[in-house]
C-alpha cells in the first residue's frame, strides 16, 4: 500500500518531469549561440555581443560587452554617457547583471561612472554582496579602477534646463523607454543576462527603478530560461515581472506565452493601464524567444547564425484595437 509521503514524492517527481518536458523536447534543436536585446539600439550592442559568442565565448562576457556599446553612446538618451538627467540635473545610473550560476551583482543610484555594467560585474564578482547604491556603489568603482567622469552632455543639460521651466512629467510610455536589457545563450549552452539605464528622464532624484533589481528589471535561470523588462518600472517591481516570465515558462509557456500572461497580470490590477508602458522580452534553454508589452512601439533585437533582425514586440492595446 502506497502511503500518503511516498504518494507526495512521485507526484512532485510526476510535476517536474511535466513541468520539464517543453525543455528537453527541444534539446535536439537549440537555436545557440543567440542575443536578444531590447529596442532599436540592441542592434549595435548585439553586434558587439555576438563577437563573443560566435567564438564560442561566454553569455556572461557577451551580455557585459554588448550593453556597454549604449552606455557608452551619447546618441542613446536613455542609457549611460548622455543618458537623461534627473529632477536636479544629476544622470544617476542603474544596472544589474547575471550568469548561469545564479551569481549576479547590482549597482543602483551610481554617478560619474560610464559603464554601471561592469561595476555590476565587479560587485558581483570582487565582493561578498549583490547590490551597492549610492556614494557606497562610486566609492567601490573608483577602488576597482574605473574613472570618474562627467556623463551629462551638453545637449541633454540644454533639454533639462528647457524641462525645468514647466516641470512637466515624462510618463514612461514608448517616447520615454529607460533601458536595454540583453539576454544570451552561449554555445555551451549557458544563459546570462544584462541590464542597464538611466532611468525616467526628470524623475526625483534618488529614484531607483527595476533595471538593477534582480527578479525584477532581470532574471537567469539556467535550467529555465531568463527574462528583462522596459518601460515603467515600479509595475515590475510591484510584480517581480522577470521572475514572473522565467517561472511561466518552467511552467510549459513558451517565451512569448510567458512575456503575454505576466502583462496581461500587470494590467489586470490596473484600472489605467492603457497609460503606461510595460514590455517583457524571453529567451529560453532552446533559444526561443518571444515579447510582449502593453503599448504598440516596443520592439526588440536579436542576433543569430541566420543575422539579425529588429522586431515589433506584440502589444496588449493593438490585439484590442
Amino acid at each position: 500500500m502506497t502511503s500518503r509521503r511516498q504518494f507526495l514524492k512521485f507526484s512532485a517527481l510526476g510535476t517536474a518531469a511535466t513541468v520539464l518536458m517543453p525543455q528537453l523536447a527541444h534539446a535536439a534543436t537549440v537555436n545557440k549561440p543567440i542575443v536578444v536585446s531590447t529596442w532599436e539600439h540592441g542592434g549595435p550592442a548585439n553586434e558587439e555581443a555576438w563577437k563573443i559568442l560566435q567564438r564560442d565565448g561566454r553569455a556572461l562576457d557577451a551580455v557585459e560587452a554588448g550593453v556597454r556599446v549604449p552606455e557608452a553612446d551619447p546618441d542613446v538618451r536613455t542609457v549611460g554617457y548622455g543618458g537623461y538627467p534627473d529632477a536636479s540635473g544629476r544622470v544617476t545610473l542603474d544596472a544589474c547583471i547575471m550568469d548561469e550560476n545564479m551569481n549576479c551583482g547590482s549597482v543602483a543610484f551610481l554617478q560619474d561612472i560610464k559603464h554601471p555594467i561592469s561595476v555590476a560585474r565587479k560587485v558581483m564578482e570582487n565582493s561578498p554582496h549583490v547590490m551597492l547604491v549610492g556614494e557606497g556603489a562610486k566609492r567601490f568603482a573608483l577602488e576597482q579602477g574605473f574613472k570618474e567622469e562627467n556623463l551629462l552632455t551638453e545637449q541633454s543639460k540644454a533639454e533639462w534646463q528647457a524641462w525645468l521651466k514647466g516641470r512637466e512629467v515624462q510618463h514612461i510610455n514608448i517616447e520615454n523607454h529607460d533601458t536595454i536589457g540583453m539576454l544570451a545563450l552561449d554555445a555551451n549552452g549557458d544563459l546570462s543576462g544584462a541590464c542597464t539605464t538611466s532611468g525616467a528622464a526628470y524623475k526625483m532624484h534618488g529614484r531607483v527603478g527595476d533595471s538593477p533589481i534582480i527578479g525584477a528589471g532581470l532574471y537567469v535561470d539556467n535550467e529555465i530560461g531568463a527574462a528583462t523588462a522596459t518601460g515603467m518600472g515600479e509595475l515590475m517591481m510591484k510584480t517581480v515581472g522577470c521572475h514572473l516570465v522565467v517561472e511561466l515558462m518552467r511552467q510549459g509557456a513558451s517565451p512569448q506565452q510567458a512575456c503575454r500572461q505576466a502583462v496581461m497580470r500587470i494590467a489586470h490590477k490596473l484600472d489605467d493601464y492603457q497609460k503606461f508602458q510595460v514590455g517583457f522580452l524571453a529567451l529560453n534553454k532552446a533559444g526561443e524567444y518571444g515579447a510582449y508589452c502593453i503599448q504598440p512601439g516596443f520592439n526588440y533585437a536579436v542576433r543569430d547564425e541566420a543575422g539579425s533582425l529588429l522586431k515589433d514586440g506584440k502589444s496588449l492595446l493593438e490585439s484590442q484595437a
